[in-house]
């Protein structure tokens, strides 16, 4: 197509006329792949001749060409590929093109650079860096504009690319000085170009510190004038001309966006390079985090501090963003016993000053609260959507002050009681509610703290009847959801009057019937905690229709996960309660699940095009409906003692099974192969509804479910255990099976997890369809010898062990016939070396006894019959038997031990001995956080560090111990050299010790191995003497008296069983 026709089309996407955008858009699809379509669009796209909006439809057609075709995979199809040819013309003119266009073109054009530069630099692009220089030394501030672009484009690969990185260096070395410069000449500059050239640069240094901090980096040479640039960022006053007057359009200004960047520079250098107290002893960056703590961090402290001060005076305005990180900042500077020292002085101002007012219900909330209580509850209730919330970053930083530094706690608690005292002494008119809120945000903050400290615990039941239980009646909204949010802080508090346990629920109650969504939401949430106090458990069950049926207007209403979980908990604690109207429950479930699935829409081809909020818009609904997912789940288990009532919410939930599987929801399969398995399990039978959805489970698997196999795993062996009549008459339900264990086993895609999974499939279907599946039975060995045959086959224990078990169940499924398959395939001695050789690591239960009766399976196969190399072991099978009994008894002493700690927690009895302590010592009209504050602080102990000491996370012990770890490895490594190879690798397999199972079920549960062994083996000695007497003859005496005890314990449990058997006849 010739380049005025190409030009046309672009022109006609832009139509009024659908049919006409249509029409092209369809067109210029056929063109996909057509030889100098793409050399045309980037002809149109450089001209400026060309219309603009002709400009952007070819740009965007050409931005999602090379997304979707640059880089090439085994499906690709041919005449879709770029040419190389192409892919030089492009690379050529890429930049060019760049300097040419208009700046809603050039952000197409930006996302085709990072395409080709992600796949083809360096070895496909040798030419780009010198390209790039050319442009930065230019004196066109345009131009040199566009080479940071490129620069940004191509650290932007380099941000979280953990290997291959010895580009960086190259680019570190040749440009960073330069636009560091660049940086310099323009921090003066008024103008927006400036600026955004300045964001652009920041970036770059930014992308380069994401993983690592390269040795040019940390030399003082470049630190400090990076450093200096940086500081002098954060102090420069924005230009106000052409500021937008509105808070959102000021942050998306180019300055306030370049200040954000040095920020995010500052900040990554100190937390993940510059503070000693964030590496382990070992780490590279110990030498530059020591001279940055004492050298560098302290300008940026003061700097930071110095804004504050101008933000506090209203004298400067800060973006949430920077705000976010100014709290991130002082939160690490907490740790560090020399910056805590710096910012002491500070820590009541910044508490007062910058802290309480980011707390405290605002304008924006409340703007926010009316125009949309959807986003309101998503942005305070959501934690997923916590990370760049300014507020958030105040918490964290106040809560690890007080949680660390004995003097914030105390400064924290004293603002709260005075900001709380003056609330009440106040008059109404001079009552300030927002103040209010942000003192029980602090408070709330703190819970766990306090609940720790005795002195303030025993406070706490006055402190809710004084500050919390009036704002359930509060004439301010946010302050009954407040109310309800610090019931569910203080979970933990025991109430000594049980008064004030009922008040909370009635005024919970009250809330959850509130008119106000986020206030509803906070009042469901606190309710969950509330199911721990028996006389509230009481007070529920006459309100559980309707708690229930709340909950689920809520989340018709808003998709937050959480709120599955409040209902979840309560389905499984009230599940007899619910019994009774439990199929309205599951169909109103079901109803809300479907809805919130039809919100999701469906997946678009131009993925590319969809907002982040969309992709979290998205994220939340399916949060919410693996939520409903769950539920529905616990309900289906709760009540598997009712028959009846299983089999209507199986038909209420074939609709949720059918539409995830048909629409391919993935996102979604794990929970519906759960519900599939609760289903089927707990009627312990496989009804004409669910044998259709077992095609549909094989339909789905074929078509996208391969990577599902661990999941479909329970599902498929309930189909198999429960259905075993189908299964052992119907060819077209035992092929599904037998193809999804083919298909497990041959994919490239799949690894040794998958392929136990298959193994497991495989064992469940010649177990339950024994004597009806011989067909695939030399199949399914072959498969498994695909491993099992070679030296190597095999990488994890796991593997070796359910492949050699799939042999074993064929070998009791049919031993004579299984043999002789091994035996013409040339398996014998290798199966049997790798079995004997590793019958330490079939360690459970069923692993013993699946031994056991596979080996008892030989026993009964006549002498000439057996392969010539298991007949010159014949002792060996029973000194197999024999070792597998020697360890059945330690495993199920195990396995008893597990269902005892799976048991843990059933009897709720608390031995809470201080009951009786009362410290309420209180002068009466002293507040409860005042009465603390005056207590003697010996008694407020834990986890206070000495200000002269260093503040280290939770998990750095654990980090510490890593590294540690990993030092003595490499060290071992070192010395011992590759002879020692083997040994290690055996060290490796000791640790892999395979769990015991404790929920598994198989036909083998019911079969007695000490009765099977004694009589195969009593047997062979009445009917076979002469296959008895060669077992036999090497026996010592030890191991014929470990025979006879077998015997008689074998004795003991079938007169044990005839007795049992008796009483129940």
């Amino acid at each position: 197509m010739d380049i005025q026709a190409l030009y046309n089309l672009f022109q006609a996407t832009f139509q009024p006329d659908t049919n006409v955008r249509i029409q092209a858009e369809l067109q210029l699809k056929q063109l996909e792949g057509t030889q100098g379509t793409l050399l045309s669009s980037m002809q149109i796209i450089g001209s400026e001749e060309s219309e603009l909006h002709v400009r952007q439809a070819a740009s965007i057609y050409f931005k999602n060409a090379i997304k979707r075709y640059w880089f090439e995979t085994e499906s690709t199809p041919a005449h879709l590929k770029i040419s190389e040819s192409d892919k030089e013309t492009i690379k050529g003119n890429i930049l060019q093109l760049l300097a040419s266009t208009p700046t809603v073109v050039r952000a197409q054009l930006i996302t085709v650079l990072g395409v080709i530069l992600a796949n083809d630099f360096p070895s496909k692009y040798p030419g780009y860096l010198g390209q790039v220089q050319t442009l930065l030394q230019s004196q066109d501030p345009k131009i040199v504009f566009v080479g940071l672009l490129a620069l940004k484009e191509l650290t932007r690969v380099y941000k979280f690319k953990v290997s291959d990185r010895e580009p960086v260096e190259e680019i570190i070395a040749t440009f960073f000085p330069a636009i560091q410069q660049i940086g310099t000449g323009l921090i003066n500059a008024s103008n927006v170009e400036a600026a955004e050239m300045l964001k652009i640069i920041f970036k770059c240094y930014h992308h380069t510190i994401q993983l690592d901090l390269s040795e040019r980096l940390r030399d003082s040479s470049s630190l400090i004038p990076w450093g200096t640039l940086f500081i002098q960022m954060v102090e420069k006053p924005v230009p106000t001309e052409g500021l937008p007057t509105d808070p959102e359009e000021l942050e998306k200004h180019p300055w306030w966006k370049a200040k954000r960047w040095a920020y995010q520079c500052l900040n990554r250098l100190y937390t993940r390079y510059g503070n000693p107290t964030a590496l382990t002893s070992d780490s590279k960056f110990k030498a530059f985090a020591t001279g940055f703590v004492h050298n560098f961090a302290p300008n940026i402290l003061t700097a930071y501090l110095k804004q504050v001060e101008l933000w506090v005076a209203k004298q400067a305005w800060l973006s949430p963003r920077v705000l976010c990180l100014m709290g991130n900042f002082f939160e690490e500077s907490v740790k560090d016993k020399h910056i805590w020292s710096m910012m002491k002085p500070h820590s009541e101002t910044l508490i007062t000053h910058f802290v309480f007012p980011q707390l405290c219900f605002t304008d924006a909330d409340e703007t926010l609260w009316v125009d949309d209580p959807v986003e309101y509850v998503h942005a305070k209730i959501d934690v997923l959507e916590d990370f760049s919330s300014p507020s958030t970053a105040a918490t964290n930083f106040m809560t690890v002050m007080a949680r660390y530094r004995q003097n914030a706690f105390m400064q924290v608690l004293a603002l709260a009681n005075n900001v709380l005292q003056k609330y009440n002494e106040s008059p109404a008119e001079a009552k300030s509610p927002r103040e209010k809120d942000g003192a029980l945000v602090m408070i709330g903050a703190l819970a766990p703290l306090i609940l720790r400290k005795k002195s303030l615990a025993n406070n706490m039941e006055l402190f809710f009847v004084s500050h919390v239980f009036p704002e359930f009646k509060s004439q301010y909204p946010f302050l009954r959801a407040r109310a309800c949010e610090m019931v569910n802080h203080f979970s933990d508090l025991d109430f000594e009057d049980p008064n004030n346990v009922g008040i909370v629920f009635t005024n919970l109650m009250e809330s959850l019937r509130d008119s106000q969504l986020p206030v509803k939401v906070t009042a469901a949430l606190a309710l969950r905690p509330m199911i721990r106090h028996e006389a509230v458990c009481e007070a529920m069950k006459p309100h559980l229709q309707f708690i229930m049926q709340e909950l689920l207007a809520i989340t018709n209403q808003i998709d937050v996960d959480t709120l599955s979980e409040v209902m979840d908990d309560f389905v499984e604690v009230f599940a007899q309660d619910l019994a009774p109207f439990a199929v309205q429950l599951c169909e109103q479930l079901r109803d809300t699940f479907l809805r919130i699935c039809a919100d999701m829409g469906p997946s678009a081809d131009g993925v590319d095009e969809i907002s982040d909020r969309a992709i979290d818009e998205a994220s939340d609904k399916t949060m919410a409906a693996m939520g409903v997912l769950k539920t529905m789940g616990t309900l289906i288990l709760s009540l598997e003692s009712t028959p009846e009532v299983l089999n209507q919410l199986e038909i209420a939930l074939l609709p949720v099974i059918t539409f995830t599987l048909q629409n391919a929801i993935i996102d979604l399969f794990d929970g519906v192969f759960e519900i599939i398995d609760s289903c089927t399990f707990s009627a312990k039978a496989i009804s004409a509804n669910m044998w259709g959805v077992f095609e549909l489970i094989y339909k789905t698997f074929k078509e996208s479910a391969l990577d599902f196999m661990e999941e479909m795993l329970p599902s498929l062996d309930n189909y198999i255990s429960y259905g075993k009549e189908v299964f052992c008459s119907n060819e077209k339900a035992q092929h599904s099976i037998y193809d999804i264990i083919e298909t497990v086993m041959k994919s490239d895609r799949l690894g040794e997890n998958d392929r136990v999974y298959a193994c497991k499939l495989s064992e469940s279907f010649m177990l339950n369809c024994r004597g009806h599946v011989d067909k695939y039975i030399a199949p399914i060995l072959n498969l498994v010898f695909h491993y099992l045959a070679p030296e190597e086959g095999i990488q994890t224990v796991e593997f070796r062990v359910q492949a050699t078990e799939v042999v074993m169940n064929a070998l009791y499924y049919n031993a004579a016939v299984t043999l002789r398959l091994l035996e013409e395939n040339g398996w014998t001695q290798r199966f049997f070396d790798v079995w004997f050789s590793n019958l330490d690591k079939f360690s459970r239960v069923h692993d013993k006894k699946l031994s056991i009766f596979a080996l008892c399976a030989i026993l009964q196969v006549p002498v000439d019959q057996l392969p010539s190399t298991l007949q010159s072991g014949w002792p060996l099978v029973l000194n197999g038997l024999l070792r597998n009994f020697e360890g059945l008894p330690d495993a199920q002493a195990k396995r008893k031990e597990m269902e005892k700690m799976y048991n843990i927690g059933s009897d709720d009895s608390d031995d809470d001995s201080d009951d009786d302590d009362s410290d309420d010592d209180d002068e009466e009209g002293q507040s409860a956080l005042e009465a603390a504050l005056a207590a003697d602080e010996d008694d407020v102990e834990e986890e206070w560090v000495d200000d002269e000491e260093d503040v280290y996370d939770e998990g750095h012990e654990y980090l510490e111990f890593l590294a540690q770890q990993a030092a003595k490895t490499r060290a071992a490594k070192a010395d011992a050299g590759e002879e020692d190879e083997e040994e290690e690798d055996e060290d490796d397999e000791d640790i892999e010790d395979l769990e015991e199972e404790i929920y598994f079920e198989s036909p083998l549960d019911d079969l007695d191995p000490y009765v099977v062994f004694r009589e195969v083996f009593t047997g062979l000695q009445q009917h076979n003497p002469a296959s008895y007497n060669e077992l036999t003859k090497a026996t010592t005496s030890e191991q014929q008296e470990f025979i006879m005890h077998l015997i008689q314990v074998a004795e003991a449990n079938a007169a044990a069983a005839a007795e049992a058997a008796a009483g129940e006849a």
